[in-house]
């Protein structure tokens, strides 16, 4: 059965028919006109890389080292909230795709699951990521948590101030905590497998933070999720701060602008994660691939930097690490995987794309994606 899905827009196509319109919306939809969104990817794809002949590459490794770790494959999954929205397991199914395969998967404070159970499910392929919200107070409290669970890496996502108006989800209503309506009520009506394999998994929750209690769920009590409530309190001091605290790998994720690198390689960062956030925050930034060269000449050859924002597939991943990534992610690809065939969906989907990065390597002439450079891409 998983024979048929071929490439990402297989598993897309597929979710969309599975999944209520308010769910894939939310997937697929950015902020407003999705022109950034469309941009990473358009720009990914029109990038050229040339192809070398001659060359034994016979035996060919996807293995790559980063943060002090060898990862299995060069890619890893990107932080993402609620997770089991897409389907009923989905965390569950990230995990055990992050330790067959030895690859990272980066657990969001807003996930579907405690962060403790990630860590037992992913063990030491579980990396933590940290939206600051309004409660300074309450930050610390996850950046403790964490790290008396044991987590050796996290992220701190800096790119989300405030929500961005994404219009796909006003006009359908979605809302963290819900709010179900009769439109709402209707579009799940018309998608009942998706409905039952929810309600037996359990309704997703924000499992991070103590939202059992009707005033949570309902976004008033103040130690519920808000998906809304500002993020913007982060600054300079803040990531300092985190630096002192944080006795592990610290990575700091959403950075566009090499001034903004350099300030963060300043402070101690062990990482810089450049994204713009799928294109789902400023609808007038840059595709990210374009900022990722300036950045690297920023940081220097050395600075691990990390990246995501449009991969669709194994050769962009291969593109982003030419052009100075060390460590690429995915998030919605994993998502749609998810909504169009479950855990069997995740698996498939890391299949196709080492099979894509594999099959890449070989074209260019590489034996390890160790061997990629700079002067393997073709300027347009």
């Amino acid at each position: 059965m998983s024979n048929r899905f071929h490439c990402l827009e297989d598993f897309r196509t597929e979710s969309r028919s599975r999944l209520p319109r308010l769910m894939f919306d939310f997937i697929d939809g950015a902020a407003g006109s999705e022109y950034a969104a469309s941009k990473n990817i358009e720009t990914l794809d029109r990038i050229r890389m040339l192809p070398r002949v001659l060359v034994n590459v016979a035996e060919r490794s996807l293995k790559k080292t980063f943060l002090g770790k060898e990862w299995g494959l060069p890619f890893g999954i990107a932080p993402m909230g609620m997770c089991d929205l897409a389907w009923a397991g989905t965390d569950k199914a990230l995990a055990k795709a992050a330790v067959q395969h030895n690859i990272p998967l980066c657990h969001s404070i807003a996930a579907s699951s405690s962060l403790e159970v990630t860590l037992d499910r992913a063990r030491v392929n579980a990396w933590f990521q940290l939206y600051v919200g309004a409660s300074l107070e309450r930050a610390w409290e996850h950046v403790k948590r964490a790290q008396d669970a044991g987590y050796e890496v996290l992220i701190l996502t800096v790119d989300v101030p405030q929500v961005a108006q994404r219009i796909r989800d006003l006009r359908n209503g979605f809302k963290v905590p819900f709010r179900i309506g009769p439109r709402q009520f209707l579009d799940f009506a018309q998608h009942p497998r998706w409905v039952l394999e929810t309600l037996m998994a359990g309704v997703p929750r924000t499992a991070n933070f103590d939202d059992t209690n009707p005033a949570a769920l309902y976004g008033t009590a103040s130690n519920g999720f808000i998906r809304e409530e500002t993020r913007g309190k982060v600054d300079l001091t803040f990531l300092q701060q985190l630096r002192d605290r944080w006795t592990g790998k610290l990575i700091v994720k959403g950075v566009l602008a090499p001034q903004d690198a350099s300030r963060i390689q300043e402070a101690g960062a062990d990482a810089i994660y450049v994204s713009n956030h799928g294109g789902r925050q400023l609808d007038s930034a840059p595709p990210a691939v374009t900022q990722l060269p300036l950045i690297r000449e920023a940081v220097g050859t050395d600075y691990p930097l990390l990246f995501d924002s449009g991969i669709r597939n194994g050769e962009s991943v291969v593109k982003a690490l030419a052009l100075g990534a060390d460590f690429v992610m995915l998030g919605r690809p994993f998502l749609f995987a998810s909504g169009a065939y479950g855990e069997r969906g995740v698996m498939r989907l890391v299949e196709l794309l080492t099979d894509e990065v594999s099959l890449t390597l070989a074209q260019l002439g590489c034996n390890s994606v160790e061997e990629l450079e700079r002067n393997m891409i073709i300027e347009n």
